[in-house]
């Protein structure tokens, strides 16, 4: 069956991810915080944040702002925004494909950056919509997620791509009957939608 559709992760894929171990640690440690002591009370607030359930003010307030500091919110914030980094090889492929098939996302974010990465870097430019998380109110791997996009894009499974850098999240979008690529490279990717006839001359 022709493939109609790609549903993309952003973090990892698009872009570096947007407040994963990495990112975190980097900023935490530009700003002297115990890391150990903040994993703790991350570990808590980050599914409400990232099912909408929490403001990005709310989830800093939790987990960095709960006792003075030298530094402001706004400063914190600034330096969580600025870890996000697009991936240019991926985005340029992105935006090709866009020309003969339609695009979605479907990821995991909180609202407040999800909205920072997509303004920032342009992703409502060749994606249609966004099926994140936090809109949603289901995380991936859940297969719920993957149905939801499906439906609301009005594809069947078989007519669609799941394109994510975690093993596990191509394995739940394998169960609910999508195609899917675990992402590597862009040149990988671009070879292994070819395979499944898209973006193929």
């Amino acid at each position: 069956m022709t493939v109609k559709a790609l549903f993309w992760d952003i973090g990892g894929v698009l872009l570096t991810n947007g407040w994963d171990r990495e990112q975190r640690a980097q900023v935490l440690a530009s700003f002297g915080l115990d890391a150990a002591e903040f994993t703790e009370r991350h570990k808590l607030a980050a599914p409400e944040l990232e099912l909408g359930r929490m403001t990005l003010a709310e989830y800093m307030d939790q987990t960095v702002f709960y006792e003075p500091r030298d530094f402001t919110p706004a400063e914190f914030r600034a330096a969580m925004e600025a870890v996000s980094q697009p991936h240019p090889e991926s985005l340029a492929l992105a935006r090709e494909l866009s020309a003969g098939i339609r695009m979605y996302a479907l990821n995991n974010e909180g609202r407040d950056l999800n909205e920072y990465r997509i303004a920032t870097c342009g992703l409502q430019e060749f994606l249609l919509a966004f099926f994140t998380s936090c809109y949603l109110g289901v995380l991936k791997p859940n297969p719920a997620i993957y149905r939801l996009g499906l439906s609301f894009a009005g594809v069947r499974p078989e007519e669609a791509v799941m394109i994510d850098d975690r093993a596990q999240n191509v394995q739940a979008a394998r169960s609910v009957g999508m195609h899917a690529v675990q992402f590597r490279d862009a040149a990988g990717l671009r070879a292994e939608l070819a395979a499944l006839g898209v973006g193929r001359v």
